[in-house]
């Protein structure tokens, strides 16, 4: 393995973090309707755990509520109970065609509580990148042994590594700060 293999594999890993990052932003609530809230929510179909998105068409409606209609009305009590399941903070409520969410305006105490979420989740994200420069390291100090690379040309890859750490750590600090303050944001 070379140091740029390393390297380009090593930002593959951090970009893969930052997205499941956001992924993670995206399922956390803000008191505003978000289908992609419900983008972990498993229905039993058929005997088979199928993502709800799937089975239904979801829509936002007056920025507050989700409607979710299944295209089979058939399952409307197993999607009930999936978003039950779920654990959402939200009751389900069905007219026997459709189920609607509807999202609570936050409490400023939720608002706080939802933020120290995002703030572990991007901890949890850090942690990630940390371990990925760890292995880095490792993968060059391995390199180092084999070619006899001189101290020199392991310390300036040693900086790229870090450099590459603290640019997608600023990166998961920036989104955090985003979310925060979309949490916030009455």
């Amino acid at each position: 393995m070379t140091v740029d293999v390393i390297f380009s594999s090593g930002t593959e890993k951090m970009e893969k973090t930052i997205v499941q990052l956001k992924k993670e932003f995206v399922a956390i609530r803000t008191g505003r309707a978000n289908p992609l809230i419900l983008d972990k929510v498993l229905v039993e179909y058929y005997g088979v755990p199928t993502p709800l998105r799937q089975l239904s068409q979801v829509s936002v409606q007056d920025g507050t509520t989700l409607v979710i209609a299944p295209y089979d009305k058939t399952i409307l009590k197993e999607v009930e109970k999936a978003l039950a399941k779920a654990d959402l903070g939200i009751t389900p409520n069905s007219d026997g065609i459709v189920v609607r969410l509807v999202f609570p305006p936050l409490t400023s105490d939720k608002r706080k509580e939802i933020c120290k979420d995002v703030k572990k989740v991007c901890e949890d994200t850090k942690i990630a990148i940390r371990n990925i420069r760890r292995d880095l390291t490792d993968e060059l100090k391995k390199i180092e042994k084999s070619e006899n690379l001189s101290e020199d040309t392991v310390k300036d890859n040693q900086d790229k590594i870090q450099k590459l750490t603290d640019k997608y750590i600023k990166i998961a600090d920036e989104l955090a700060g985003e979310k925060e303050k979309e949490v916030m944001t009455v």
